[in-house]
């Protein structure tokens, strides 16, 4: 049976015409170029709900894949050779799927010309970097003026169980009857389910306009390559952008099932409404799965505590096994987010006035290095600044389980130490092993091997 396929798309109307030095930069395979980068994230795209989220196993198996840009006076083409067959019918790519190839492109290129690369934003300052966040979902058209307030962020892992999924689903449904837009990893599983569920309610609602907003980021899109469904993508530069992406778009946030991944999202936006500045700022946070999950958040809830205090506890709610009663609930915060945007004067659209310092800002590379160094998981320290820095620690694991390079990296030098006061450590080293457990930590068809080792 065929399996692979050679094909031209073409973006329609989406993308304007590159310049030759745009298409020089993603042709560029030397060191520095962007084509390496560029043909990881495609391929990543072409796979789109492939059971496969192994990266090593997802190269290994397109080895003789290849995509090039061709610039013409009429537009640009993409060539593809020895594309999975899987992303076509008939012959002819699956719209959605030629949608998100091109986003690829268009972002790719944003990021690196009019962020990284220029001298318009100060990266290294707080108030740059929530500026280019700003421009990138501005140029991505992610930004509805003068629309209320309804972006539900959704977070939660993308191999869960069967009964989790369709959990998601009922949540979604709930979420899509009440006219709430979906914004998601754009993965699979969690982030696929609640945009499965939500667009049955709007189309029971006849909503024609419903949102399905991915948001991610290169460096983990092979392992969570966009469904089908998203019909706004959006692709970050770096992890800790896409996050702070997340919390200026969305108006209420929704946590399902995952894993460490999962763990990374609560205590980023923990940490920010432990801070001062955002301690009375409405933001709807919930934590919710089937009855089948209670003891996962009850992990949760346990680590957050032994870690954090009941203050970071005061700041969600947990509902099991009642799809329903989280929609109405995030309906009704919202309603909450609307009177306090209106009040303040902030933008429906994008989220000013959450104040997020740099340190959650800055990229944190995982390395043994950094790890050793520049994490501090002692109880003496503040606890938003506590909780960044155990959300680096989790990153550092998300990093090491899925990302190429870290991975090749606890190939050469063994698994990252993770090392802090005792109690954190015994803290941590409970709930990560509750996650391997429940096999939150397991990548299909292999058996977890850890990439880190708690010390002390």
């Amino acid at each position: 049976m065929k399996t692979l396929i050679d094909a031209d798309v073409s973006p329609g109307s989406q993308l304007k015409t590159l310049s030759k030095q745009e298409i020089t930069q993603l042709l560029d395979s030397s060191q520095g170029g962007l084509y390496q980068l560029f043909r990881r994230c495609s391929l990543a795209v072409l796979n789109c709900d492939n059971p496969i989220d192994d990266i090593e196993e997802l190269e290994s198996l397109h080895k003789s894949f290849d995509i090039s840009l061709n610039s013409t006076e009429r537009g640009v083409k993409l060539s593809l050779q020895n594309a999975p067959i899987s992303a076509f019918v008939d012959g002819e790519i699956i719209k959605g799927i030629c949608e998100h190839l091109f986003v690829v492109l268009r972002d790719i290129i944003y990021a690196k010309n009019e962020i990284l690369e220029s001298t318009k934003f100060n990266l290294s300052e707080s108030e740059g970097i929530t500026n280019a966040i700003f421009h990138i979902l501005r140029n991505a058209n992610a930004f509805r003026m003068g629309h209320k307030p309804s972006m539900v962020v959704c977070w939660g892992g993308h191999a869960i169980s069967h009964v989790e999924y369709i959990y998601t689903k009922k949540v979604g449904y709930e979420l899509g009857l009440r006219g709430l837009d979906i914004c998601t990893g754009c993965g699979p599983g969690a982030m696929k389910g609640p945009m499965k569920g939500a667009t049955i309610g709007h189309a029971k609602q006849r909503l024609a306009d419903g949102r399905y907003l991915g948001v991610t980021e290169p460096g983990i899109i092979a392992a969570e390559s966009p469904n089908a469904i998203v019909n706004e993508l959006v692709i970050l530069p770096d992890i800790e952008k896409r996050l702070e992406a997340f919390l200026r778009l969305g108006h209420a946030i929704i946590v399902f099932p995952g894993g460490v991944g999962t763990m990374e999202e609560i205590l980023f936006v923990l940490g920010l409404f432990l801070h001062q500045e955002n301690e009375d700022l409405p933001y709807p946070l919930i934590l919710t799965g089937p009855e089948s999950s209670r003891a996962y958040f009850e992990a949760i809830d346990a680590f957050i505590l032994e870690t954090l205090g009941e203050k970071a506890q005061s700041f969600y709610q947990i509902i099991i096994d009642d799809p329903a009663k989280v929609a109405y609930e995030i309906k009704k915060g919202i309603a909450k987010v609307t009177d306090f945007r209106r009040s303040t004067g902030d933008a429906f659209y994008y989220n000013w006035r959450l104040m997020i310092p740099l340190d959650f800002q800055t990229p944190f590379i995982p390395t043994h290095s950094t790890i050793k160094n520049e994490l501090r998981l002692n109880k003496s320290l503040p606890s938003d600044k506590l909780a960044c820095d155990l959300r680096k620690m989790f990153s550092a694991i998300v990093s090491g389980n899925v990302k190429l390079d870290t991975i090749k990296i606890i190939e050469r030098e063994g698994p990252f130490e993770i090392q802090g006061d005792p109690a954190i450590m015994a803290a941590i080293d409970k709930v990560l092993q509750i996650f391997i457990d429940q096999g939150r930590m397991k990548l299909p068809g292999k058996q977890y091997v850890p990439c880190y080792r708690i010390v002390g």
